[in-house]
């Protein structure tokens, strides 16, 4: 897809987040998401916070002048852990503003610098306009993480398409140090044929699913359900997502 149409994509993701959080009750926001150690309402501060964090990125590639994703990683933190204990209200309110904000900035942003270069908080350096996708993956991971009736299931088909196929892509590209329990693997989506050959040799384990099932398997979001492992056995642990995209390592810049 082209970047900016993933922005109305987004408008639409966080809009469903914003239902799903006026449907909880405020013990509902305070109590166990996806995520161990946050409650519902530590996973749409980051929400938020992550919408301001992109926009940070947007703006640097904009002004010419290296902003930072966090100013640290304490920081970031810590801003979570504030906005957790708002209301419910508060916390709609907040994801909607951010959103739109980032909206904004994302569609008014020149060519000239949606191509230029900005970095990841993990270190990786990526043109601007990938930060349209990144968000993808954390609104529609993040909306799963909630544990609120809403998960890989519904994630929309353009996002599965996109974020299946780059993270095989991105998961095939990680260094072997990095693969973890999967070396080893091929992973197959059999509703697109691409696969994810990570040091795999005929007669090696495989894995296949629908890109769906990969996507929830890889990004943690599911147990594996609609992935299946030959020879038989339990589906290995796969290493933290999302990875770092593959195709800027071989383009002249990043």
């Amino acid at each position: 897809m082209d970047w900016r149409d993933v922005i109305d994509e987004l408008d639409a993701g966080v809009e469903r987040i914003a239902a799903t959080l006026e449907g909880l009750s405020p013990g509902d926001l305070r109590g166990g998401s996806g995520l161990p150690g946050w409650s519902r309402g530590h996973v749409a501060a980051h929400i938020a916070r992550n919408a301001d964090s992109l926009w940070n990125l947007l703006e640097g590639a904009r002004t010419g002048t290296e902003v930072p994703q966090y100013p640290s990683l304490e920081r970031r933190d810590a801003d979570i852990v504030a906005g957790a204990g708002r209301s419910r209200d508060e916390l709609v309110a907040d994801v909607r503003a951010t959103q739109a904000r980032f909206s904004e900035q994302a569609r008014s942003l020149p060519s000239s610098a949606a191509e230029a270069p900005v970095r990841a908080m993990a270190g990786w350096p990526h043109p601007a306009w990938y930060t349209v996708f990144r968000r993808w993956n954390e609104v529609e991971a993040h909306h799963a993480d909630l544990a609120a009736g809403y998960g890989p299931a519904d994630w929309p088909e353009p996002y599965v398409r996109w974020s299946a196929a780059a993270t095989l892509a991105d998961l095939a590209a990680l260094p072997d140090r990095l693969l973890g329990e999967p070396a080893g693997l091929r992973i197959t989506a059999t509703d697109s044929g691409e696969t994810a050959d990570l040091g795999w040799t005929p007669g090696g384990p495989e894995a296949s699913g629908s890109g769906r099932a990969l996507l929830g398997w890889l990004s943690g979001r599911s147990d594996g359900a609609g992935v299946h492992l030959r020879p038989d056995g339990p589906l290995p642990v796969p290493p933290p997502w999302p990875y770092e995209p593959s195709r800027f390592r071989e383009e002249a810049g990043f």
